[in-house]
């Protein structure tokens, strides 16, 4: 029996070091009409061996989604972004940057390492939930996503 597109559980790979906004965006998508699961990562090391399947996260699971934040510890956004879109089995998952960070060098240097959207998070709580609402709608619900 086949699993039809539209019938897989989605996945986010949330990668962000603040505990507050995990717990927020994690809010924000419980209410979600696109059945899913969160997975997270407080770290870019962290975050690139789960997407390689190295270790522990041997038999991870592949992301339909990543929101990436920018300003990781231990090795930052950038450069997790630029190891993912280089990467020929990673460079597919498309990669929301989901960041307090207004700077334009730093949004000139995500759409050149090949982020599918940019997005500078709200600090009010209402407008985080539409943003994230709004990333659900599009990523998980309109676009049509590569299997593997």
């Amino acid at each position: 029996m086949s699993v039809e597109r539209g019938e897989k559980q989605k996945m986010i790979f949330l990668v962000e070091d603040n505990k507050a906004d995990i717990r927020l965006i994690q809010e924000a998508l419980k209410n979600s009409s696109v059945p899913h699961q969160v997975v997270t990562s407080r770290d870019g090391i962290d975050a690139m061996a789960y997407l390689r399947r190295e270790g522990e996260y041997a038999n991870a699971r592949r992301p339909d989604l990543i929101l990436l934040d920018l300003n990781l510890p231990k090795k930052d956004g950038r450069e997790v972004l630029a190891e993912i879109k280089t990467d020929p089995v990673l460079k597919r998952i498309p990669v929301v940057v989901l960041t307090t960070s207004k700077n334009e060098d730093d949004i000139i240097e995500s759409y050149n390492l090949h982020v599918n959207c940019y997005i500078t998070k709200s600090r009010n709580i209402n407008q985080l939930f539409e943003i994230v609402k709004s990333i659900e709608d599009f990523w998980l619900s309109t676009v049509t996503l590569p299997l593997e």
